[in-house]
């Protein structure tokens, strides 16, 4: 399914209501199983993979022909699937990918952009577009890939890692440097790979897919234009390595350590540059480049950091600039290693104000002072803070940071840390939450053990666990740690329905604070059940964890209906509360009020029709 994401000419726009109503109509009207089925949104902004050979035999971007294309590859589509699945639409239907023994299924969507663009001509308000996109649809999938242009892949993988904020499902970036329709094409095994992590695994990051690993985006530089694995990631080894097995090192893996929903902050600071000194530069360059309306800037030293320390003009400019409050953050030109101010020529620098930029690539670097320097509510100092501190695994720190610590540390202390045994661990781990013991559950991550390893048989996390128990405070404790409030067990359940089967109001509310929702239309029977019952305590619970009291049964009928056919008044109550519709029709083509009437609930009647 190919839908056309418009733009003015050189300007992102608003996706038109039509097409997100379209894509969520065509993905969600059909029956979906999150037990054995992922939903993974691409969107397709342009770039060398979907490029076909126009009449002249050039490549060139041609608006609809990647879906096409990609519903003749046998690899990327599941023709007989689908066949089954969507019977009579499946030609218009989202695409499937075939069976991979031990994964979900991943169904996927395409939206395409009009004009497809050229990475080249990227802007930052492509980015902000890109970032507003998958808000839009953020709830609608449990994960996103962006094909993309590969020369500049880096800054947006970047730009997006800190616009997407308390991010907790997967974005991956991914392209080629052969065309998918050329035979020896790169493109379908990066897509695939894309697609089957965005669905299968809890990488709560935007990474960047290509050759055979998945790398973090802000760690992410392209390395050569020739290559097949053009892209290297310099100071962070790979978060997934992809071979005859899928290897996620979860160890190494950021999550959010904010108890907030996610969001977007699609503004950024345009008044950012990159300054690479080289021997002899002038001081009137310097100057030059200094001047208003620049407000922050990344310069790339020599080695380890340093600067001539016999030029009194340079740091004498430097000092000029960050007294007028220009943010200057000093990287490194070498691609591995880091600022490390141990030379007097590096010590210099932080003298006159300029921050440490540790390992931060000149993308990441750049997007990140964008985005800092956008912040309204920091002041200056805050800002230069912020670009020191690691706010998304971006650069690296001597030891815990206030961001995710232990995940941090972790990540760079060594890299040949023994494997750990992660069933036995997340026993134990659930065995800890299930007794509330917080200082065995700290003692069990402190060693080691992954925070959303699952138990083997039922798939389990420690969050699930604390969820059935409805120890709100234990919930808080697992969430600021990292754990995904999203993860499935193996029947397809989240921790926050788990709360919600409970009754564990608080727990619901801790859960919903973090941005955790239900999966989409899989809980309209509950509802109904609920309602008919009388139990208005498992209605609220529903209501408070954000569902749609509006859902169906198998026979087209409402909560509403069921609390209207029983008289069930304070059901009746708390949906009308809710602002559900008060006539919808059943397939019997009966509302609430004809339900009520016929069996002579006058309360009901009254109920319903002073809320009209």
């Amino acid at each position: 399914m190919a839908t056309r994401a418009r733009q003015a000419a050189g300007k992102a726009s608003e996706i038109p209501s039509a097409c997100i109503s379209r894509i969520s109509r065509r993905t969600f009207s059909f029956s979906f199983d999150p037990c054995t089925e992922s939903r993974v949104l691409v969107l397709y902004t342009g770039g060398t993979i979907g490029m076909v050979r126009n009449d002249n035999g050039a490549l060139a971007p041609t608006a609809n022909a990647l879906v096409h294309s990609l519903r003749r590859y046998p690899d990327l589509h599941d023709e007989s699937y689908a066949q089954a699945k969507f019977k009579s639409d499946a030609t218009d239907a989202p695409l499937a990918l075939p069976h991979i023994e031990g994964k979900r299924r991943v169904i996927y969507s395409i939206l395409e952009y009009d004009p497809l663009l050229d990475s080249s001509n990227m802007t930052m308000e492509d980015w902000s577009k890109m970032a507003e996109d998958i808000k839009r649809f953020y709830t609608l999938f449990d994960g996103f890939v962006v094909l993309h242009g590969t020369d500049t892949l880096a800054f947006s993988a970047s730009a997006l890692s800190f616009m997407l904020e308390n991010l907790s499902k997967p974005v991956i970036i991914t392209g080629s440097q052969i065309p998918m329709v050329d035979a020896r094409s790169d493109g379908k095994s990066n897509f695939l790979s894309a697609l089957v992590l965005a669905g299968n695994c809890e990488i709560p990051e935007v990474t960047v897919f290509f050759g055979d690993v998945l790398l973090r985006g802000n760690r992410t530089v392209k390395a050569s234009v020739g290559s097949l694995r053009a892209f290297a990631s310099p100071n962070c080894r790979p978060l997934a390595t992809v071979g005859v097995k899928i290897e996620v090192d979860f160890k190494i893996i950021i999550r959010p350590a904010r108890i907030d929903s996610f969001s977007v902050h699609s503004t950024l600071n345009r008044n950012v540059g990159l300054l690479r000194l080289f021997p002899g530069i002038t001081t009137q360059m310097v100057r030059a480049f200094l001047q208003p309306p620049l407000e922050g800037a990344v310069l790339q030293s020599f080695g380890a950091g340093n600067v001539p320390s016999n030029r009194e003009d340079l740091l004498s400019e430097f000092k000029a600039a960050t007294s007028r409050g220009v943010v200057l953050v000093n990287c490194t030109q070498c691609q591995q290693g880091l600022v490390m101010n141990v030379y007097e020529t590096g010590k210099a620098l932080t003298e006159v104000g300029v921050t440490n930029g540790s390992d931060m690539t000149p993308e990441a670097a750049l997007t990140k002072l964008a985005y800092v320097l956008s912040k309204s509510e920091w002041d200056i100092g805050t800002k230069r803070q912020m670009m020191q501190s690691c706010l998304r695994g971006e650069l690296t720190v001597p030891k815990a940071n206030n961001y995710n610590g232990n995940h941090i540390k972790r990540s760079f202390d060594s890299w040949e840390e023994d494997e750990i045994d992660t069933e036995l661990m997340a026993a134990r781990l659930c065995a800890a939450v299930a007794s509330k013991d917080v200082a065995r559950v700290e003692e069990l991550l402190e060693s080691g053990a992954e925070i959303n390893s699952a138990t083997p048989g039922d798939r389990r996390t420690a969050l699930h666990v604390a969820n059935t128990e409805g120890d709100a405070g234990i919930v808080r404790h697992l969430l600021l740690a990292g754990a995904s409030p999203d993860v499935l067990d193996r029947h397809g359940r989240s921790p926050l329905m788990d709360a919600v089967a409970f009754d564990h109001h608080e727990t619901i509310a801790v859960m919903r604070s973090f941005g955790a929702s239900l999966q989409s239309g899989h809980y309209g029977t509950e509802i109904c059940e609920a309602a008919a019952r009388g139990d208005v305590v498992r209605l609220k619970s529903y209501k408070l964890a954000g569902a749609d009291l509006s859902q169906t049964d198998p026979s087209g009928r409402t909560p509403l209906h069921l609390a209207a056919l029983f008289a069930r008044l304070q059901c009746v109550s708390l949906l009308l509360e809710a602002k559900v519709s008060h006539d919808p029709m059943d397939a019997l083509g009966d509302t609430p009020s004809d339900l009520a009437a016929r069996r002579n609930y006058g309360a009901v009647l009254t109920m319903i029709e002073g809320a009209e």
